[in-house]
């Protein structure tokens, strides 16, 4: 593609004056500024007109002309009827002019500017105007001057307009032929030229173009001398010469340029396979679009074979021209234009014009114009490019010129405003009227079909390559997605699917592009996708709109009444516009251009991704059309209707063996790796690995997963846990698909894999989780919409899709869902450890892992509450355990550890406390179990084994603590485990005190045991920090205190010959009961506790009286015991205030809670 942005530089025109008629003198010199040569070369040069009344900039894009050589001067008296020895050779300086003349090229190209267009994708759209050949240009500008016909087609692209010549002669010769435009013949002879005919070419018409290329010819030969040509120069020849030199309509794109092939077939060779294949741009891998198309050698007629390509800038107007014109190098001057004159003749307002726009355009100073009579040279004469308006008989106003120009442009930007459609401006010779023509609407009208128009395929590919050189921009630059998919869906709409596939497929997955999956809208004015679009965004809603307005403006204003459809003639009634007058053309701003090109383009994106996603699958499901519908080979698939819902199905899994799920999970693993080989074969529908059709699938099924993988995490996030398992489901049926066909999975395909199984596993997790609602999930995940079956039906064209099955299915079963999430799991960890992915997924291997890690902690959890179920459900406790409650123990301790591995893997040490929290749980659960209980209910001692799991239990949570290192860490895991700690030693404790194993351990050492784990519960006991479990852990160390001391006077009381430790005992008892209550009295909600304290100090006090022999001793003890007893008032108060307050509650309450506590205070009593 030629770059549209080349460098400016200027380039000298400065010359000494000359009177008309002074010969030349014939000296070469060298031509500063900057000129390449050859096929792709550049040169770019500048030039602004010295005439102050216009503004003109010349820069030339490309050139393949050598530099300028400076041309013969011919002798006097040189006949040029005589040919010259190189005439009608291949020459470099003339270009294609030379067989030809001065631009006009040897067949009409009806698509030149689309060439150009082709070759300059950047400048199409928006910076330029017009694209078009010099020759149109001039013809245009020509129009209130002349009498001549103009027929010219008109296509539009954002505010581009590409204007080329329609010889409609040559195309009604065509029609008769071929059959083809029948309906533009009648529709031309019914209201435009009843009598058509075709006209020829005069033969003085073709004498004067055959002596203006002899001259040219003579003018490069250097010796200014006619030199003798062979004899055998025949008819036939001349014949062919003249014939080289007439117009003629191309064939519809046969592969030949100059001649139509011997094979009678060729002549109706369609567009599609010789253009699409040769003209549609390839667009850039990094982009992610897909390169469908081959770059080779152009049609007929769609090559920029220009020599040259100016963009032109004629006051506010940007064109992009392209001009055959010889330029050479005059002596002193650095380039000058060649004209020869009839001396007899003289020069009229058209010549002046056209060589005037001629050297503007191609950045010519001067002009040399040689005079002849019959063919006989008289002499020179050099005149300046500005003094040409000023020439005898040729007297011009550029300034009107300028006004004819610019009407021009705005009568046809104001009514070729559909892009797509193709224009015809047509004005028949002699008249005064400008007619300007819909042909893609009465085409339509016609009911003829869409290629009856050939220039369908060429605008539509242009529209397509404007808008994959868009895409390439839309990452910096957001606002151009609304002009891309306007560009694409009329590109879409141009073409027929059955025609034109590949087109078709690949605008559809563009469009598809514009929607942004992984990313939310931006939300900053300018830039955004909501008010992002710019003055070349055009939607056909907003069309109709501006449409009604236009005809409420032009109704009422005289300024534009000349081409407003109420105006129209009655005959003219199918023009779109018509120029009553062409002198209106030369009134100043007569036209403006009142129709905004695209004037509000809000891109159609919500910030609601499920629209966004809809919108995706939407155009992905059209492609899949295109490119199913271009696949020849029909496969022994059965014959599916698209209609039909296809059923996912749903089982309760509570009788499916392990066997049947472990099937499924191999399956699952299978397509985790990458395949090794790329495959040769053909796929399952007959698609040839490395056709554009099995490009454009990979593209396709990747983009349907990847949006329903969005939906599904977007369904994930409403708590619409049954649509996400249906969109995960679509979205690894479609990747399912995409393995079938892809022969090798590239990193980046994997790595989104293992993001669609971490999601699946994350909604299995969530419906095992929320039980309760599965009639509702049920029912979302059985809804399917009609474009989810037609992506599904394209699908199973290529593949069965059940590699996924068993991770998406909807079970009914909890342990199930918890197994295919952990699995799903497991499969994503596989495939970010393999080879392909070890290197470049760090994060989300991190992300995997914790989730590995709670699936596992969840699994863990489920088996150890199964376990505690199974041991309630117990009608008789005992020792022995059932092999189900250990197989239970068993997986839920192996996946306890296997969390645990996943969570140190990533030095999560907060998650890694709590699976050491839960196991040490699941060893309590393991201690309660081998509790023995008799039939009458009655427990026997503390067993081995009990002591065994509470131990276990105990090594579990300080593992837990040393995991957190301390409370800042993480102060509530830090608590909970705290607060397991303590309660393990307190249990322990306790069960060893009440149910002490004497028949096995000696009473000294049962008692050592309960202290020593008494104390280091207490340890655990958090009095000092404020939160929900102080009062608890309050309680709890005034528990312990009653307990020991209890048990510190059950020893005194027993104790029988050592007094020292007697004393020691007392000593315990009195230390502990004076810390119960004061823990007891600091609790609002433990009279009844505080009530028992006390009275068994009292009896302690009691016993302690008895035993002393001194009067004084005695008395000192019962002073303390009615101390004591006093304290018992507090007791009472916070009792008779529940009374009250219970008294004064409803009178249906039961009293129990009272009544209770009563009993409770006479029991105490009764004890003393």
């Amino acid at each position: 593609m030629r770059d549209c942005n080349s460098r400016v530089s200027s380039m000298s025109t400065s010359s000494a004056d000359r009177e008309p008629g002074i010969p030349l003198d014939n000296v070469k010199e060298d031509i500063s500024g900057p000129i390449c040569t050859g096929e792709s070369s550049k040169h770019d040069s500048a030039l602004c007109s010295g005439n102050s009344e216009i503004k003109s900039r010349a820069v030339v894009k490309y050139s393949a002309a050598p530099p300028p050589t400076s041309y013969a001067l011919l002798q006097e008296k040189t006949d040029l009827k005589l040919p010259p020895a190189n005439w009608l050779r291949e020459n470099p300086q003339l270009g294609s002019a030379g067989t030809t003349v001065l631009g006009s090229s040897s067949k009409s190209k009806p698509f030149s500017s689309f060439g150009m267009a082709y070759d300059f994708i950047d400048c199409i759209g928006d910076d330029v105007d017009v694209v078009s050949d010099s020759e149109n240009i001039k013809k245009l500008l020509k129009i209130p001057y002349s009498k001549s016909h103009v027929s010219m087609a008109v296509h539009r692209v954002g505010r581009t307009l590409l204007l080329d010549e329609l010889d409609i002669q040559e195309l009604f010769m065509r029609s008769s032929q071929t059959g083809d435009w029948t309906w533009l013949k009648e529709f031309y002879q019914r209201l435009i030229d009843q009598k058509w005919q075709r006209k020829k070419k005069s033969k003085e018409h073709w004498y004067q173009k055959a002596i203006l290329s002899k001259f040219l010819y003579y003018s490069i030969n250097g010796d200014g001398a006619a030199e003798p040509v062979p004899d055998n120069l025949n008819e036939g020849q001349k014949e062919n010469e003249a014939e080289e030199f007439c117009s003629s309509w191309p064939t519809t794109f046969t592969s030949s340029d100059t001649e139509e092939s011997a094979d009678p077939k060729q002549e109706n060779v369609s567009v599609d396979s010789q253009f699409a294949l040769g003209q549609v741009t390839s667009v850039l891998k990094e982009q992610n679009l897909p390169a469908l198309f081959n770059e080779g050698e152009n049609s007929q007629g769609l090559r920029n074979d220009f020599v040259r390509n100016i963009m032109w800038t004629f006051e506010d107007i940007h064109m992009l021209v392209g001009s055959n014109m010889p330029i050479f190098g005059g002596g002193r001057y650095p380039a000058v234009s060649l004209r020869l004159r009839d001396n007899n003749k003289p020069i009229n307002i058209l010549t002046g014009i056209d060589y005037w726009l001629d050297n503007l355009m191609c950045n010519v100073p001067e002009l040399v114009m040689c005079f002849h009579v019959n063919g006989i040279v008289q002499k020179y004469e050099m005149i300046k490019t500005e003094d040409i308006p000023h020439l005898e008989n040729s007297t011009f106003s550029t300034r009107v010129v300028k006004d004819i120009a610019q009407n021009i442009l705005s009568f046809l930007k104001s009514n070729c405003t559909k892009e797509g459609h193709t224009y015809w401006l047509f004005k028949a010779s002699g008249s005064d009227f400008v007619k300007l023509y819909d042909l893609t609407t009465l085409c339509e009208e016609a009911e003829e079909e869409k290629y009856q128009n050939p220039f369908t395929l060429p605008v539509a590919v242009l529209l397509y390559k404007v808008a994959s050189n868009l895409m390439l921009k839309v990452r910096q630059n957001r606002k151009h997605y609304g002009t891309v998919r306007t560009l694409l869906l009329n590109c879409v709409k141009l073409l027929d699917q059955d025609r034109h596939p590949q087109i078709i497929a690949s605008a559809a997955y563009m469009l598809s592009e514009l929607f942004q999956l992984d990313e939310p809208p931006e939300e900053d004015g300018g830039e955004s996708l909501r008010a992002g679009g710019s003055e070349d965004s055009y939607s056909d809603e907003d069309r109709e709109e501006e449409e009604d307005d236009d005809e409420e403006l032009t109704e009422d204003s005289d300024e534009n009444s000349s081409y407003s459809n109420g105006s129209i003639p009655q005959d003219d009634s199918k023009a779109v516009a018509v120029i009553r007058s062409v002198g209106e053309l030369s009134v100043p701003e007569k036209y403006k251009s009142t129709h905004l090109i695209r004037p509000s383009c809000a891109f159609p994106i919500s910030q609601d991704k499920e629209e966004r996603c809809r919108h995706v699958l939407s155009y992905v499901l059209k492609g899949l059309k295109a490119v199913d519908g271009s696949i020849k080979k029909e496969s022994d698939l059965p014959a599916a209707d698209p209609n039909t819902p296809i059923p996912l199905k749903y089982e309760d899994r509570n009788a499916v063996g392990s066997c049947a799920a472990e099937k499924g999970i191999s399956l699952l693993l299978e397509r985790v790796g990458p395949l090794q080989a790329d495959k040769k074969h053909p796929t399952r529908s007959g698609m040839i690995p490395g056709s554009w059709q099995h490009r454009m699938k990979l593209q396709l099924f990747l983009k349907a997963s990847k949006a329903y993988y969005v939906l599904s995490d977007a369904a994930t996030n409403l708590l619409k846990y049954g649509r996400a398992l249906r969109y995960i489901k679509l979205s690894l049926q479609c990747y399912d698909a995409y393995c079938s066909v892809s022969g090798t999975l590239h990193p980046q395909v994997l790595h989104f894999h293992s993001q669609c199984l971490s999601l699946c596993g994350d909604i299995q997790l969530m419906l095992a989780q929320n039980a309760n609602n599965r009639a509702a999930y049920l029912e979302e995940y059985s809804y399917q919409t009609k474009e989810d079956q037609e992506i599904l039906h394209s699908l199973h064209r290529e593949s069965s899709c059940q590699a996924f099955n068993m991770a998406t299915d909807l079970s009914m079963d909890p342990e199930y869902q918890l197994f295919v999430s952990c699995k799903c799991y497991e499969a994503a960890y596989e495939l970010l450890v393999s080879e392909a992915l070890k290197d470049e997924s760090s994060d989300q291997l991190a992300q995997v892992l914790k989730r590995l890690g709670n699936i596992r902690n969840e699994m863990g959890v489920f088996y150890m509450n199964q376990s505690a179920a199974m041991q309630t459900a117990k009608e008789v406790k005992k020792s022995v355990v059932s092999g189900a409650e250990q197989e239970l123990w068993k997986k839920s301790f192996a996946f306890f550890e296997k969390g645990m591995n996943d969570f140190e893997a990533i030095r999560d040490s907060t998650n890694t406390a709590l699976l050491l929290c839960n196991t040490g749980r699941l060893m309590r659960i393991c201690a309660q179990a081998h509790c023995a209980v008799s039939a009458d209910h009655n427990r026997g001692e503390f067993s081995p084994e009990e002591a065994l799991y509470y131990n276990k239990a105990i090594d579990y949570y300080l593992r837990a603590m040393k995991s957190l290192a301390s409370r800042e860490n993480h102060p509530a895991v830090w608590d909970s485990v705290n607060w397991e700690l303590s309660t393990t030693y307190f249990t322990l404790a306790t069960l060893l005190q009440d149910y002490a194993p004497l028949s096995r351990k000696a009473q000294e050492q049962i008692e050592r045991e309960v202290t020593e784990a008494m104390m280091k519960s207490l340890k655990y006991c958090d009095l000092q920090t404020e939160s929900a479990r102080q009062p608890l852990y309050q309680y709890r160390a005034a528990t312990i205190h009653h307990r020991l001391a209890s048990m510190y006077h059950s020893c005194f009381r027993n104790q029988v010959g050592d007094e020292h430790l007697r004393k020691q005992h007392r000593s315990l008892a009195e230390l502990h009961y004076s810390k119960a209550v004061c823990l007891f009295l600091s609790l609002k909600d433990a009279p009844c506790e505080l009530l028992r304290t006390l009275l068994e100090r009292v009896a302690f006090a009691e016993f302690t009286m008895a035993g002393q022999s001194s009067s004084a001793a005695k008395l000192k003890s019962l002073t303390g015991a009615l101390e004591v007893m006093t304290e018992t008032r507090y007791a009472f108060q916070l009792i008779q205030k529940e009374l009250q307050e219970e008294q004064t509650e409803v009178r249906t309450c039961s009293p129990m809670p009272g009544f209770a506590k009563l009993c409770l205070v006479a029991f105490c009593c009764h004890t003393l």
